[in-house]
């Protein structure tokens, strides 16, 4: 037992350490990676101000910009890794190595999540300052229990698309394209997710960031206990099911490629 929480631990380390180096190599990337998405909340903070929203629409954009963040990690860095990885020849060596998948792939996931923060950090300090957002955070740690679930069940759903992604081969570039913009409509980046209907809310419910984003917003803009979809208790607890639901499911995703990957040998090749 020892011995395999070691080899998890240094997985997890080894292939998140790239990642966490690799953000502070690159300076110009810190600022294409806050800048460029502030023009798009930027876009949404005017026009909720010439139609004349209430002010908590303005907290709502600038806090669902910053989550955007974790949203293109996941389909960009963590869903579709395995398949690059299969494309650059490196599949064959993490399927070969003694670690589980599991592990390599949550290292990516906390590698992923350090610089992704810092990112989303740096877009909801520069957007509050210039847009003028007020909060009234009651219960801090309530707000830290409900992002990390909302991590746990957004990472292991990327964890989960890993193997999908692998399996469909060549059509992973085209599915993260195709799920990039429906996301931010059916999650409510940009305003609160009820006005989409109960039950297509219900349905959106499904991406995690729906109800991690709803429950976040109700705990920093309390004074609009109505534009909340569920109460926040509710929400954390779908969370919480979300989380296990995709980390077992992701779990037993890569048991079956590897399986695959020895039993056929051909999981690793590049196939036009």
């Amino acid at each position: 037992m020892r011995a395999e929480l070691e080899l998890w631990v240094r997985a997890v380390i080894g292939r998140a350490y790239p990642r966490i180096v690799g953000a502070t190599r690159e300076k110009s990337w810190l600022f294409f990676d806050t800048v460029l998405p502030l023009l798009g909340t930027a876009a949404y903070v005017f026009v909720y101000r010439a139609i004349g929203a209430p002010e908590a629409y303005i907290g709502f954009v600038v806090v669902g910009g910053a989550m955007t963040a974790f949203w293109m990690n996941v389909l960009w860095s963590m869903s579709s890794q395995l398949y690059w990885e299969k494309e650059s020849g490196n599949l064959g060596l993490y399927i070969a190595a003694p670690a589980p998948m599991m592990a390599i792939l949550l290292g990516m996931a906390v590698g992923g999540l350090f610089y992704t923060s810092l990112r989303a950090t740096a877009v909801i300090l520069v957007g509050s300052l210039l847009f003028g957002v007020h909060y009234a955070l009651g219960d801090f740690g309530l707000l830290l229990l409900t992002f990390f679930l909302t991590m746990a069940a957004l990472y292991g759903m990327g964890m989960l698309f890993a193997s999908l992604y692998l399996l469909w081969g060549r059509e992973a570039w085209h599915i993260s394209n195709l799920l990039q913009e429906p996301v931010y409509l059916l999650s409510g980046f940009y305003f609160p997710v009820r006005h989409l209907g109960f039950w297509v809310a219900v349905a959106a419910s499904f991406i995690p960031l729906t109800l991690g984003l709803d429950a976040m917003r109700q705990l920093l803009f309390p004074v609009e206990p109505t534009l909340g979809f569920l109460s926040v208790p509710v929400e954390v607890g779908a969370l919480a099911g979300l989380s296990v639901l995709f980390i077992v499911a992701a779990r037993y995703a890569l048991e079956y490629l590897e399986r695959l990957a020895k039993r056929e040998g051909r999981l690793t090749e590049r196939r036009g």
